[in-house]
């Protein structure tokens, strides 16, 4: 059996990336990425949802995410999900990152927009899906 855990995220910076050394000298750069998907509800009315994305980088590349990327640019990020979890006063915590493979830097603010692809991402209707068909 193969499994799969392949993220492709395109979006703008939330925030500068932040660089820190690892005790091994490699460097990891993480920052976030705002992603946002626009539809057309059951009535008709345009919807917007924004998902925000944390991202990690590590190596050669956290040195050039940190170098050239600021809060508002675009970035094309490819990797992997990973969670990882700590213990804070007691309480278990976790965080879900993307451990990006391949960033790409992209367009700058509104012009990231601009300059992307325009898809239709209108939701089909609920009595479309027949749950029967579905597997699992």
């Amino acid at each position: 059996m193969y499994n799969l855990n392949k993220v492709m995220v395109e979006g703008n910076l939330t925030r500068d990336p932040e660089m820190k050394a690892l005790p091994s000298g490699d460097n990891v750069t993480s920052f976030s990425v705002a992603t946002n998907r626009v539809y057309n509800d059951r009535d008709g009315n345009k919807q917007e949802e924004v998902e925000y994305h944390n991202i990690v980088v590590f190596g050669k590349q956290a040195d050039n995410v940190a170098k050239y990327l600021t809060k508002g640019s675009g970035a094309y990020v490819e990797g992997r999900l990973q969670t990882r979890s700590w213990d804070k006063d007691g309480v278990k915590m976790y965080r879900t990152e993307v451990v990006a493979d391949r960033v790409q830097f992209g367009a700058k603010g509104e012009n990231a927009a601009e300059a992307a692809p325009k898809v239709d991402t209108e939701t089909p209707p609920e009595e479309a899906i027949d749950d029967s068909n579905i597997p699992f």
